[in-house]
């Protein structure tokens, strides 16, 4: 398998039709608003009205709410998890990182919310679990351990965000390699407001109201 193959969007056999398929199959399920509609359905609004105005786990569990959070997390992972298993069982495993990395991009810039999604760190977890159980659990170790030492989320996604590409360069297939590199930059873009507060000392900890 070439250098090029995901980014020229090619499937194992070399043909654009189910490259297509793939990402079209990973954007559409990646943008489910799982955070959006669970709130709703729950009674508490729109998400977007409060704290960050993501529509991920963090900032549903600012509504007090742990087990509407937990369920937004696992189902913002699974459904990366799900466009990867997918596509790999239906297209090869060059549509299912297409696929993965399209879910990652379809939660970030959802079409049904105008393009104002979450930060994809759940979905980055769950594209990870399907396509390199090795790396998710770098990532979610590395998660745990910084969150439950510095109590900032945000912080514990950037670290883990940081290190996988680099033990996916070490460790893995080249392709892999690059999806999780572009996964990473797209989560470290999305965090800049983050880095700053936390550079000025301002970053509200986990289960924080703001």
């Amino acid at each position: 398998m070439s250098l090029m193959s995901p980014l020229a969007l090619l499937t194992d056999d070399g043909s654009w039709l189910p490259a297509l398929a793939a990402l079209l199959l990973g954007y559409l399920l990646g943008s489910i608003p799982f955070g959006l509609l669970l709130t709703r359905a729950a009674g508490l609004g729109d998400i977007r009205s409060i704290g960050s105005g993501n529509i991920g786990a963090t900032n549903v569990l600012r509504t007090g709410n742990k087990k509407l959070a937990a369920a937004t997390l696992l189902l913002d992972a699974a459904k990366g998890a799900v466009a990867v298993l997918i596509a790999r069982y239906t297209l090869g495993e060059t549509a299912a990182m297409l696929a993965g990395l399209a879910a990652f991009i379809g939660h970030i810039y959802p079409v049904w919310l105008g393009f104002k999604g979450g930060k994809g760190v759940a979905t980055y977890l769950g594209v990870l679990i399907a396509l390199a159980w090795q790396l998710a659990l770098l990532f979610a170790a590395l998660w745990l351990a910084v969150a439950k030492l510095g109590k900032i989320s945000s912080l514990a996604a950037i670290v883990a965000t940081v290190a996988v590409p680099t033990a996916a360069w070490i460790w893995g297939p080249q392709n892999l390699a690059i999806v999780v590199t572009l996964m990473s930059i797209v989560v470290l873009i999305k965090h800049r407001a983050n880095i700053e507060r936390l550079i000025a000392g301002e970053e509200p900890r986990i289960g924080s109201k703001t």
